[in-house]
């Protein structure tokens, strides 16, 4: 028995035509059982070689193709260690998952698959093992074609602000342009008949790699996501017959001016509703000229431009220095920090016309200049450049400034660069977070690096287990106790230990108790990272069971480390990995805060799974961080991602490219969730099973 067994997993099965894409390439998974059984043990075309897991669920084995491919089947070895229920997918970036194929009911030993997708990474993710064991595979083999796949695949929204049409609306409150706007609380909702569609017009051909349907509780079981060049002849890139509703980000290929969404069978008796409907392309067509030289999107300066304004003198009309913009002088706008800004004073400068300008100590030649908007911004204004700083010319002029960030492309020569506002947005002044000036010349002094971006693969750089004898309390090491109360209307007092202890299962238990401690009608505890691990970038990730109940909030979440050096919140940057609040038991958010989006105007999403309540299980909650987007992921599956450049040309500046430090936290009250009330269960504990971080 045992030589057939060897026979039987040895063998080289029959598969779908293609090359092998997978051997010898770079792999990373979730876990290994030991070092014997390395994720490189599944890509190495040894047959007596395995990768092997730890004994839980899920889990996960990916491996980089090097470039994107077109993949047509994928090939998996089984040890006797197989896991029942798995999906295959594919991703552009290693973040955002695709999947294109499923199952709940495998029998292991080896299977091929046929699937039908692209992208540079491919994985299994598996959720349900079939013994008592980690799960394990002999081999991983992916099948397609080389380069037939997209490019890189962009992460900005080619789609963001373009004109929409649809099939139907159900009224005049959900038309189609509310899929488009970047706004996550505005929807476009169809008639309750199929078929429905909605579509964009991307201004111009685009080669179209993705799609993210925001889906509203009336999600589409059925659809096809189509491209075209004209709006009238339709060639379906992607089709679905089990559309899973919540966010789908899809990975495909097609070119055309036109994308739509064609939907052919409702989940639910109402029509088809879309929050927000993104398209991400290529970056092989191009905007022929539409945005007038001004664009929201990559601020990279042409040839060998390089930013000549960072810490240079400035001057301004005015500048305010109270109330809500203490200190906003002109230096701010060009210090290269995303969260201050210069702003004209409150006193007498909410009056056109109102300037800033840059001093670059010598005569430049200017190619372009960037503007990162307040809401104080101007719909008339010049960019203006002088020899002197008495004497101007133009070299480029608007009447209608649309604020947020605007890229302009322009040729000057000169010492000072201005800009010149005529005409006021709203009843206030003039402000602007930053105030870029790039070209060749002048005396630039250069600004700080970014941090290095994460890299490929990540590998785990900290972690906590949380695997200490019941009643001990968290590393002292690793965690700082957060003691007092809390903020937001919180009713809780954060003890120093007493409410955060493992339980000897391998979790950290944060325990909310109804009792009165320092004032206070509950307790509960929070700890934070910060006097010990701070970081930029990579792979945040944490195994949860929420607490639940009315007045419950518990929460992963990350802020800015220079909070703890007197940044002010939101300035210092807020990243909310995962928050639920007990009265809205099947959902979660991801969100994140910054000064010109906070509070409840933060820009984020949930993740709803109908029906459910997160707090009666565990969960993994990610989020994937580097200096372009952020991706945010519930047990694998990507729902949101927050583009840099969508961000800056819709919200406001991006903050968070700098350290930041790793909160937990189990609150009681606040504005958000409400007191506790006579349904509300105490004690409620959160369980932390672990914490990690990859770059």
């Amino acid at each position: 028995m045992l030589a057939a067994f060897a026979l039987a997993a040895t063998q080289s099965p029959a598969r779908a035509a293609g090359t092998l894409l997978s051997q010898g390439k770079a792999a990373t998974a979730s876990s290994t059982e030991n070092a014997g059984t390395p994720a490189s043990a599944a890509v190495d075309g040894n047959t007596g070689t395995r990768w092997s897991s730890a004994a839980s669920d899920p889990q996960w084995l990916q491996v980089d193709l090097g470039a994107t491919d077109s993949i047509s089947s994928v090939t998996l070895n089984w040890e006797t260690a197989y896991a029942k229920a798995f999906q295959i997918q594919t991703s552009a970036d290693g973040a955002n998952w695709t999947n294109v194929y499923s199952t709940t009911t495998a029998t292991g030993g080896v299977q091929n698959l046929t699937v039908n997708g692209s992208g540079r990474y491919v994985r299994i993710y598996t959720t349900a093992r079939a013994t008592q064991y980690g799960v394990s595979l002999w081999e991983f083999q992916v099948y397609g074609a080389t380069g037939t796949g997209n490019a890189a695949c962009g992460t900005a929204n080619a789609a963001l602000h373009k004109t929409a049409t649809a099939s139907s609306t159900e009224n005049a409150g959900t038309p189609a342009s509310s899929a488009v706007d970047g706004d996550n609380g505005t929807r476009w909702s169809s008639a309750a008949a199929d078929p429905q569609w909605i579509q964009v017009d991307l201004g111009s051909s685009q080669s179209i790699c993705g799609v993210q349907l925001s889906w509203e509780t009336a999600y589409a079981k059925a659809y096809q996501i189509q491209v075209s060049a004209d709006g009238s002849n339709w060639t379906t890139a992607y089709s679905t017959a089990n559309g899973p509703g919540a966010t789908e980000l899809i990975s495909l290929t097609g070119t055309g001016r036109y994308v739509r969404m064609y939907g052919t069978q409702r989940a639910t008796q109402y029509g088809y509703s879309l929050w927000e409907f993104q398209v991400f392309t290529g970056g092989s067509g191009s905007d022929g000229g539409a945005n007038g030289g001004s664009t929201g999107g990559s601020t990279t300066p042409p040839g060998d431009s390089k930013l000549l304004s960072y810490n240079k003198p400035a001057t301004a009309s005015t500048y305010q220095d109270a109330n809500s913009c203490t200190g906003c002088t002109p230096s701010k706008a060009f210090d290269e920090d995303p969260a201050t800004r210069w702003a004209t004073s409150d006193v007498n400068g909410w009056v056109d016309p109102g300037w800033i300008a840059v001093d670059l100590g010598a005569t430049a030649h200017i190619t372009q200049v960037v503007l990162q908007w307040d809401p104080a911004y101007a719909t008339a204004y010049q960019i203006q450049t002088s020899a002197d700083g008495s004497n101007w010319t133009s070299v480029y002029s608007t009447t209608t400034g649309k604020g947020f960030k605007e890229t302009l492309n322009v040729d000057g020569n000169g010492r000072y660069v201005r800009m010149y506002g005529t005409a006021r947005s709203n009843g206030y002044g003039y402000s602007l977070w930053t105030f870029d000036v790039y070209g060749t010349g002048g005396n630039p002094t250069a600004p700080p690096a970014l941090p290095p971006n994460p890299g490929n693969p990540e590998h785990l750089v900290w972690s906590d287990e949380f695997n200490g004898p019941a009643g001990s309390k968290p590393d002292t090491g690793k965690w700082t106790q957060d003691v007092g109360g809390g903020q937001n209307g919180e009713l809780e007092y954060y003890t120093n230990g007493d409410n955060t202890t493992m339980d000897g299962n391998g979790n950290l238990v944060i325990e909310a108790r109804k009792e009165n401690v320092q004032g206070h009608q509950y307790t509960s505890g929070r700890i934070n990272t910060s006097d010990h691990f701070n970081f930029t970038y990579g792979h945040v990730e944490a195994r949860i069971k929420v607490s639940g109940t009315q007045g419950l909030w518990p929460a992963f979440w990350m802020l800015g480390s220079n909070f703890k050096t007197g940044t002010p919140w939101p300035n210092s940057g807020e990243i909310d990995i995962m928050e639920h609040v007990g009265k809205v038991p099947d959902s979660v958010y991801s969100t994140l805060h910054a000064p010109a989006y906070n509070g409840g105007n933060g820009y984020g999403q949930p993740y709803q799974i109908a029906g459910s309540d997160f707090a009666n299980d565990f969960h993994t909650y990610a989020v994937d961080w580097d200096s372009t987007h952020m991706t945010f992921s519930v047990d694998g599956h990507a729902f949101f991602t927050a583009d840099k450049a969508t961000v800056e040309s819709t919200r406001g500046p991006w903050v968070y490219d700098h350290p930041f430090y790793i909160i937990l936290n189990n609150a009681v009250g606040g504005d958000w969730p409400g007191a506790p009330d006579a349904g509300t269960v105490f004690p409620q504990k959160m369980l932390v099973d672990y914490v990690r971080v990859s770059q």
